[in-house]
C-alpha cells in the first residue's frame, strides 16, 4: 500500500499502516455498539431487518416496496416478503399508489410509529448511562465524532 493523502485543514501524508489500524479500530468498535444497540429492543419478534424498513419508513414517512428494497439494500421479492410480516403484524399498511394504480405505497401505523419512539427512547437511556461514564474530555471527543460518524453513515 502507498501513501495515502487524508483530507483535511491540515493536509498529511499518513503512514498506511495506521489508516489500516484506525479504520479497523473504527469499523470494530462501531459494529461492537451497534450490536449492544440492537439488543436494547422494544419487541423482540421482529427481525433487524423489520425494524430497519420500520425506521427507514419512519424517516421518509412512505414509500413502496421497490423504494424500500433499494434504501434497505435488499432485492425487491425480499422486500415484499417483508411488507406483507410487517403488515400483517399491524405495523404497516399499504395504500393504492397516487399516480401508478399497478404499485403501493407503504406506511408506519401509529402502532409502528409508538414502538419506534419507545425503542429509540430505550436506546438512548442506554447509550446515556454509558455515556456518563466518560470523562470530560472523552465527553468532547464523543461529541465532537458524532457528525463525522453520521456523515461517513450518509455516504454512499
Amino acid at each position: 500500500m502507498s501513501e495515502l493523502s487524508l483530507p483535511g485543514p491540515r493536509a498529511r501524508e499518513a503512514d498506511a499502516e495506521d489508516v489500516a489500524a484506525v479504520v479497523s479500530a473504527l469499523r470494530s468498535s462501531v459494529m461492537r455498539l451497534s450490536r449492544r444497540l440492537k439488543n436494547q429492543r422494544v419487541d423482540e419478534s421482529l427481525t433487524p431487518t423489520e425494524m430497519s424498513v420500520l425506521g427507514t419508513l419512519s424517516h421518509c414517512g412512505r414509500a413502496t416496496p421497490g423504494e424500500l428494497a433499494r434504501k434497505e439494500h435488499v432485492q425487491p421479492p425480499s422486500m415484499t416478503r417483508i411488507v406483507a410480516m410487517l403488515e400483517a403484524k399491524g405495523l404497516v399498511r399499504l395504500e393504492p399508489h397516487p399516480e401508478d394504480r399497478r404499485q403501493k405505497v407503504v406506511t408506519p401505523t401509529e402502532q409502528a410509529e409508538a414502538m419506534l419512539d419507545e425503542s429509540r427512547r430505550r436506546r438512548n437511556v442506554w447509550l446515556t448511562e454509558l455515556a456518563l461514564g466518560l470523562d470530560e474530555d472523552e465527553w468532547d471527543a464523543l461529541r465532537a465524532a458524532a457528525p463525522v460518524l453520521e456523515k461517513l453513515a450518509q455516504m454512499q
